[in-house]
């Protein structure tokens, strides 16, 4: 489940109430007054008195009454007296907490080869998934076919949950302010208005973000390190698409044209693949899925191009599978140790299946991040796999609509 915490870096989880004694002072950063600080202090230590609550988000605690009164009646928070402490002198105080049982928002991913529909809770945790592969890959048929998996989600699911909007992830380039997938090259798309299309379909509010942006972001409000990804950090996505976000103070970085994190084609030593660039060297034609899954076919490990038969093969104990994404932890971890070295991030978090699923690759992908980082950085603390294994691509889509709702909770 993704609201699991571990090291004590994420944010405290549900259990017992958070006390003023038991919050850090906090830093003078970030925007002061609105609901969404409320939320977010909410979000990181609830169950939380409201007192606490003021001091967690540097607030009058009149001013978090209100505040924390307009999210109860926006059902965004709920009180939970039984985690309530013993009674004592003077007036009770009732713990206030996210509520996870009323509102909530849909996720959609679209990968190469598929789409992925979710509906997720507002502490980011999976409460329905369902994935189906592509027909046609053109535009028109892939975001009709997202719009019908969203209508059954909703007859599914809509009269227990108030649906705050939806997440669209992809690959390529995405425009954030536009909501468009200017360029995906795998797919063939170009300047195609994802997010408009799907609200217009839908009725939702749609917005749209890359892959590794809407992981960095998920990690920042849910993941292990959440503290830490707030400070900085960088996210490598290791799929058919390689990309890559980075953030400092809690911003994700997006640039003038929302392009960055363009990796595909960075140079890695030991990438010998040729790539559809002319060159040869670039770190996605060398660990896309689909490179390794052409590999595999070729090697004779698998009798389909299919990455999932591949993952398949290696868990099962296959050397050949295995020995192709230990070669894989090579170049994705030199790639760490050049982003390592170019961010100097508190955390970096990699996305990729061996690293996941096959206890070995994550020490490599650490190993080598450490041989190539020049600025000596301590990669068995500062890489780590992401924190969402199982619901990685629902989770993705889900992220781009939670972090709204958490910058903006009045405007849903």
């Amino acid at each position: 489940m993704i609201h699991s915490r571990r090291g004590g870096s994420g944010p405290v989880g549900a259990g017992r109430t958070t006390r003023r004694g038991d919050l850090p002072v906090p830093a003078a950063r970030g925007p002061r007054g609105s609901a969404g600080t409320v939320l977010r202090a909410i979000l990181d230590h609830g169950p939380i008195a409201r007192s606490s609550v003021a001091r967690a988000a540097r607030l009058s605690a009149a001013s978090v009454s209100g505040v924390v009164a307009s999210l109860l009646e926006c059902g965004l928070v709920r009180e939970v007296p039984e985690a309530a402490g013993p009674p004592g002198v003077g007036r009770p105080h009732v713990p206030v907490d996210i509520d996870t049982d009323g509102a909530a928002v849909i996720g959609v991913h679209i990968a190469v080869p598929r789409v992925t529909v979710a509906l997720l809770d507002l502490r980011g945790r999976v409460v329905a998934s369902r994935w189906s592969a592509h027909g046609r890959r053109d535009p028109s048929s892939v975001l009709s076919a997202i719009a019908s998996s969203v209508a059954a989600l909703r007859r599914e699911y809509g009269a227990r949950r108030r649906i705050l909007g939806l997440g669209l992830a992809a690959g390529g380039w995405v425009d954030v302010a536009s909501g468009t997938v200017v360029e995906h090259s795998f797919l063939g798309w170009r300047d195609v208005p994802a997010g408009a299309v799907l609200a217009e379909a839908t009725g939702l509010p749609v917005r749209v973000d890359s892959n590794s942006r809407a992981l960095l972001k998920a990690e920042q409000l849910f993941g292990d390190v959440a503290r830490r990804a707030r400070e900085s950090a960088v996210h490598l996505f290791v799929g058919n698409v390689v990309d890559v976000a980075f953030a400092a103070g809690g911003i994700v970085h997006h640039g003038p044209r929302s392009a960055a994190g363009a990796v595909a084609h960075l140079p890695v030593e030991g990438c010998g693949e040729a790539c559809a660039c002319g060159r040869t060297g670039c770190l996605q034609a060398a660990v896309s899925e689909q490179a390794l899954a052409r590999r595999a076919l070729d090697a004779g490990l698998i009798d389909r191009p299919d990455f999932g038969a591949l993952i398949s093969a290696a868990v099962s104990g296959s050397a050949g599978a295995v020995a192709i994404f230990e070669e894989r932890a090579r170049l994705v971890g030199r790639a760490a140790g050049l982003l390592l070295d170019l961010f100097d991030p508190e955390v970096l978090v990699v996305v990729e299946a061996g690293a996941n699923r096959l206890p070995g690759c994550l020490a490599i992908v650490r190993s080598e991040a450490a041989a190539w980082a020049s600025a000596g950085a301590d990669a068995a603390e500062t890489v780590r796999i992401t924190s969402f294994p199982d619901n990685v691509l629902a989770v993705a889509g889900g992220a781009v609509a939670l972090d709204h709702v958490y910058a903006a909770p009045h405007s849903c």
